[in-house]
């Protein structure tokens, strides 16, 4: 399963993480994050994925130029290595962490 994390939680799980790891960014309100969401389940099997509410995280959305959601962002040692706006099949979003 996907891990819902808080803004104050971003450093320690995604920065300072030595794994490579999907921040899903989304919304309780958007249709396609909804959709989203059972397929980010699925790839937790594979991948860490750690999911940030937009609402409750403004500032770490736009630290990280998230303008758009679903934002699906690849972490590697705690850089940015790939992104992915809008809704992605599993494997799509699995070729941003290979």
């Amino acid at each position: 399963m996907s891990k819902l994390i808080e803004e104050k939680d971003f450093e320690k799980e995604v920065l300072k993480n030595k794994e490579t790891v999907l921040v899903d960014f989304y919304a309780d309100w958007c249709g396609p994050c909804k959709m989203l969401g059972p397929i980010m389940d699925e790839i937790s099997k594979e991948v860490p994925v750690y999911k940030i509410n937009v609402d409750d995280a403004e500032d770490l959305a736009k630290e990280y130029g998230v303008f758009s959601i679903p934002c699906v962002v690849a972490f590697k040692e705690g850089k940015e290595i790939n992104r992915s706006v809008g809704l992605r099949s599993k494997e799509d979003i699995l070729k941003m962490v290979k």
